[in-house]
């Protein structure tokens, strides 16, 4: 990569830091898709200024026909408009190629969802009777009780839970806090796993996360996805299971069950503007009711 294409990323990874304030993984994402067009425009001797319309369109195809997913493609046009537009604004170039770049339609796509003997036979794999066994399970547990996001997940912390009152509280996107509430089911499982196996991990030392690593550090968005995926191998289930699935299989099933779609559009997070306008007048205790009457495991 060429020293300007990397120093104006740079520059740009900077701004959407500082002055956006944008989340890590954000941040991340727009990093690794820059890097990539910023690869292929040295590839082809390529200086910024030089870049148009057709220059992306080709870049583009390239990665669909490398089998780029059409999702991963419009991502890569989200975060190319927004780069050029820094970039324009900041007059490092003199004409936005993106004006005439028009994002590919997303394609209707229907997540995994795993059925109630499915989730069953996924929660009795974990052995609880071995530290590890038994943080899988609460794992799980929790995910498929409150359908909190891995992220939301890796993050939640001991100050967060509010056992007594059946809720737990967690910061969604743009920083959202919402009120979740959790079934006696997980509840159990977590009073289970602080009695021993968190103790056991943390080998003496001190954390403020719930969920642990074996050597008693916080446990990762992608430690999740392994333990999901070896799980969901070893439970025999041939759908393609991430940690979102459990959050999809969760609003499904009390879905399924009669509950309402205001109800869980505001157990998921799900708020922009308008949802966030509708369903602010849905109370807490109206929640945990219908929390309780349609979530199989409440």
């Amino acid at each position: 990569m060429t020293q300007q294409i990397e120093d104006a990323i740079s520059d740009y990874i900077h701004y959407i830091r500082i002055e956006r304030g944008l989340s890590e993984n954000t941040i991340t994402s727009y990093r690794q898709d820059l890097n990539q067009f910023g690869m292929y425009l040295s590839q082809e001797h390529l200086l910024l200024g030089e870049v148009d319309h057709i220059v992306v369109l080709s870049w583009l195809n390239r990665l669909r026909t490398n089998g780029k997913s059409n999702s991963s493609v419009i991502r890569m046009v989200t975060s190319l408009r927004r780069f050029f537009g820094y970039l324009t604004q900041e007059n490092m170039i003199t004409h936005n190629p993106m004006s005439h770049v028009k994002p590919p339609k997303k394609a209707a796509h229907l997540p995994a969802v795993l059925s109630f003997e499915e989730i069953d036979t996924l929660l009795g794999v974990p052995v609880p009777s071995t530290p590890l066994g038994m943080r899988n399970r609460t794992l799980l547990e929790v995910m498929y009780a409150t359908g909190l996001r891995v992220s939301e997940l890796v993050n939640l912390k001991m100050s967060d839970l509010h056992i007594q009152l059946g809720l737990i509280q967690t910061l969604g996107k743009g920083d959202k806090e919402r009120i979740i509430p959790i079934g006696e089911v997980a509840v159990d499982w977590l009073e289970r796993y602080f009695a021993g196996a968190r103790l056991t991990l943390l080998k003496a030392q001190e954390s403020p996360y719930v969920f642990v690593n074996d050597r008693g550090g916080q446990l990762t968005r992608q430690g999740v996805w392994k333990i999901i995926k070896k799980l969901v191998l070893e439970a025999g289930i041939t759908k393609d299971v991430s940690p979102h699935t459990l959050r999809h299989s969760f609003a499904t099933h009390i879905l399924e069950n009669g509950a309402d779609l205001r109800i869980v559009q505001e157990l998921l997070g799900h708020a922009d503007i308008s949802t966030t306008q509708i369903y602010t007048h849905i109370s807490k205790k109206r929640l945990s009711e219908v929390y309780d009457e349609y979530h199989p495991r409440a």
